[in-house]
Protein backbone atom coordinates (compact mmCIF):
# COMPACT_ATOMS: atom_id res chain seq x y z
CA UNK A 1 0.00 0.00 0.00
CA UNK A 2 2.85 2.18 1.00
CA UNK A 3 4.28 1.42 -2.69
CA UNK A 4 1.02 2.87 -4.24
CA UNK A 5 0.55 5.81 -2.40
CA UNK A 6 4.00 6.58 -3.44
CA UNK A 7 3.40 6.35 -6.90
CA UNK A 8 0.09 8.19 -6.89
CA UNK A 9 1.71 11.00 -5.43
CA UNK A 10 4.70 10.61 -7.65
CA UNK A 11 1.57 10.94 -10.62
CA UNK A 12 0.20 13.39 -9.09
CA UNK A 13 3.80 15.33 -9.00
CA UNK A 14 4.57 14.63 -12.51
CA UNK A 15 1.16 15.67 -13.99
CA UNK A 16 1.55 19.28 -11.92
CA UNK A 17 5.13 19.13 -13.30
CA UNK A 18 3.59 19.09 -16.80
CA UNK A 19 0.93 21.59 -16.29
CA UNK A 20 3.88 23.96 -14.99
CA UNK A 21 5.55 23.41 -17.87
CA UNK A 22 2.22 23.97 -20.17
CA UNK A 23 1.85 27.22 -18.46
CA UNK A 24 5.24 28.30 -18.60
CA UNK A 25 4.89 27.70 -22.51
CA UNK A 26 1.71 29.87 -23.01
CA UNK A 27 2.98 32.76 -20.48
CA UNK A 28 5.57 32.75 -22.91
CA UNK A 29 3.61 32.83 -26.26
CA UNK A 30 1.51 35.47 -24.77
CA UNK A 31 4.54 37.45 -23.61
CA UNK A 32 6.35 37.12 -26.83
CA UNK A 33 2.57 38.29 -28.39
CA UNK A 34 2.15 41.24 -25.92
CA UNK A 35 5.39 42.18 -26.18
CA UNK A 36 5.30 42.52 -30.13
CA UNK A 37 2.12 44.55 -29.86
CA UNK A 38 3.26 46.78 -27.18
CA UNK A 39 6.14 48.31 -28.49
CA UNK A 40 5.20 47.78 -32.35
CA UNK A 41 1.75 49.08 -31.85
CA UNK A 42 3.26 52.38 -30.29
CA UNK A 43 5.74 53.06 -33.05
CA UNK A 44 3.35 52.10 -35.54
CA UNK A 45 0.84 54.81 -34.05
CA UNK A 46 2.83 57.41 -33.82
CA UNK A 47 4.37 57.28 -37.06
CA UNK A 48 0.80 56.39 -38.84
CA UNK A 49 -0.69 59.96 -36.88
CA UNK A 50 2.39 61.65 -37.84
CA UNK A 51 1.68 60.65 -41.50
CA UNK A 52 -1.92 61.32 -41.32
CA UNK A 53 -1.37 64.63 -40.23
CA UNK A 54 1.19 65.55 -42.63
CA UNK A 55 -0.98 64.37 -45.51
CA UNK A 56 -4.19 66.14 -44.39
CA UNK A 57 -2.10 69.33 -44.02
CA UNK A 58 -0.30 68.45 -47.69
CA UNK A 59 -3.88 67.69 -48.98
CA UNK A 60 -5.24 71.17 -47.82
CA UNK A 61 -2.38 72.82 -49.99
CA UNK A 62 -3.05 71.09 -52.99
CA UNK A 63 -7.02 71.93 -52.20
CA UNK A 64 -5.52 75.90 -52.14
CA UNK A 65 -3.42 75.11 -55.20
CA UNK A 66 -6.19 73.61 -57.84
CA UNK A 67 -8.56 76.48 -56.47
CA UNK A 68 -8.05 77.56 -59.79
CA UNK A 69 -8.26 74.13 -61.89
CA UNK A 70 -4.91 74.20 -62.50
CA UNK A 71 -1.07 73.65 -60.70
CA UNK A 72 1.24 75.77 -62.05
CA UNK A 73 4.89 75.84 -61.72
CA UNK A 74 5.53 77.85 -58.79
CA UNK A 75 2.64 75.82 -56.99
CA UNK A 76 4.57 72.68 -58.37
CA UNK A 77 7.76 73.54 -56.93
CA UNK A 78 6.54 74.58 -53.35
CA UNK A 79 4.62 71.51 -53.05
CA UNK A 80 7.65 69.21 -54.05
CA UNK A 81 9.49 71.05 -51.60
CA UNK A 82 7.03 70.61 -49.21
CA UNK A 83 6.04 67.18 -49.83
CA UNK A 84 10.06 65.94 -49.44
CA UNK A 85 9.26 68.28 -45.90
CA UNK A 86 6.34 66.36 -44.67
CA UNK A 87 7.76 62.94 -45.19
CA UNK A 88 5.49 61.94 -48.42
CA UNK A 89 6.60 59.68 -50.85
CA UNK A 90 5.84 59.71 -54.68
CA UNK A 91 3.15 57.25 -54.64
CA UNK A 92 1.56 59.60 -52.19
CA UNK A 93 1.70 62.89 -53.40
CA UNK A 94 0.21 61.02 -56.94
CA UNK A 95 -2.55 59.95 -54.26
CA UNK A 96 -3.24 62.89 -52.88
CA UNK A 97 -3.13 64.75 -56.04
CA UNK A 98 -5.65 62.61 -57.71
CA UNK A 99 -7.79 62.24 -54.32
CA UNK A 100 -6.81 65.83 -52.38
CA UNK A 101 -10.58 66.51 -51.17
CA UNK A 102 -10.92 63.13 -49.34
CA UNK A 103 -8.12 64.46 -46.89
CA UNK A 104 -9.86 66.49 -43.95
CA UNK A 105 -8.40 69.36 -42.82
CA UNK A 106 -7.19 68.90 -39.21
CA UNK A 107 -5.86 71.74 -37.46
CA UNK A 108 -2.89 71.91 -35.38
CA UNK A 109 -3.34 72.06 -31.68
CA UNK A 110 -0.33 74.54 -30.91
CA UNK A 111 -0.36 78.36 -32.06
CA UNK A 112 3.00 77.93 -33.79
CA UNK A 113 1.81 75.20 -35.49
CA UNK A 114 -1.07 76.94 -36.96
CA UNK A 115 0.69 79.65 -37.75
CA UNK A 116 3.24 77.27 -39.48
CA UNK A 117 0.71 75.78 -41.69
CA UNK A 118 -0.73 79.10 -41.68
CA UNK A 119 2.21 80.63 -43.47
CA UNK A 120 2.37 77.96 -45.56
CA UNK A 121 -1.29 77.96 -47.16
CA UNK A 122 -0.99 82.33 -47.49
CA UNK A 123 2.41 81.70 -49.87
CA UNK A 124 0.16 79.21 -51.58
CA UNK A 125 -2.75 81.40 -52.07
CA UNK A 126 -0.35 84.30 -53.02
CA UNK A 127 1.54 81.84 -55.61
CA UNK A 128 -1.72 81.07 -57.30
CA UNK A 129 -2.64 84.82 -58.53
CA UNK A 130 -5.76 85.10 -56.70
CA UNK A 131 -6.56 88.40 -56.53
CA UNK A 132 -8.64 90.64 -54.41
CA UNK A 133 -11.38 89.61 -52.29
CA UNK A 134 -11.34 85.85 -53.42
CA UNK A 135 -7.80 85.66 -52.25
CA UNK A 136 -8.80 87.01 -48.83
CA UNK A 137 -12.05 84.96 -48.41
CA UNK A 138 -10.01 81.51 -49.27
CA UNK A 139 -7.59 82.30 -47.05
CA UNK A 140 -10.44 83.53 -44.01
CA UNK A 141 -11.82 79.95 -44.70
CA UNK A 142 -8.08 78.18 -44.18
CA UNK A 143 -7.72 80.15 -40.83
CA UNK A 144 -11.20 78.64 -39.28
CA UNK A 145 -10.22 75.53 -40.80
CA UNK A 146 -6.88 75.53 -38.44
CA UNK A 147 -8.21 76.43 -35.96
CA UNK A 148 -8.38 80.36 -35.51
CA UNK A 149 -11.13 82.27 -33.06
CA UNK A 150 -13.74 82.99 -36.43
CA UNK A 151 -13.76 86.54 -34.54
CA UNK A 152 -10.53 87.45 -35.13
CA UNK A 153 -9.62 85.67 -38.91
CA UNK A 154 -10.27 88.30 -41.10
CA UNK A 155 -7.34 90.37 -39.17
CA UNK A 156 -5.87 87.23 -39.21
CA UNK A 157 -6.10 86.61 -43.53
CA UNK A 158 -5.31 90.19 -43.98
CA UNK A 159 -1.77 89.96 -41.78
CA UNK A 160 -1.11 87.00 -43.35
CA UNK A 161 -1.69 88.01 -46.98
CA UNK A 162 0.19 90.88 -46.14
CA UNK A 163 3.86 89.34 -44.81
CA UNK A 164 3.79 87.04 -47.52
CA UNK A 165 3.37 89.71 -50.14
CA UNK A 166 6.05 91.63 -48.43
CA UNK A 167 8.01 88.62 -48.42
CA UNK A 168 8.48 87.35 -45.27
CA UNK A 169 10.47 84.39 -43.98
CA UNK A 170 8.41 81.43 -42.18
CA UNK A 171 10.74 82.92 -39.15
CA UNK A 172 9.78 86.52 -39.30
CA UNK A 173 5.89 85.35 -40.31
CA UNK A 174 5.72 84.05 -37.33
CA UNK A 175 7.48 86.13 -34.93
CA UNK A 176 5.09 89.21 -36.65
CA UNK A 177 1.78 87.17 -36.66
CA UNK A 178 2.43 86.53 -32.68
CA UNK A 179 3.44 90.70 -32.20
CA UNK A 180 -0.04 92.00 -34.19
CA UNK A 181 -1.53 92.55 -31.41
CA UNK A 182 1.04 94.49 -29.56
Amino acid sequence: MDALLKFQYFEVQIYNFECLIVEISINRIIFAALKKTIFMSTSDFFESGFLKRNRGHFASIVRVAMSDGVINDDEQAFLDRLATKLDIDAAEYKAILKDYTSHAINPPTSYDARLERLYDLARMVRADDIEGPNQVSLVEKLCVGLGFNHENVKYIADKALSLVYYGADEDEFIEKMKKMNQ
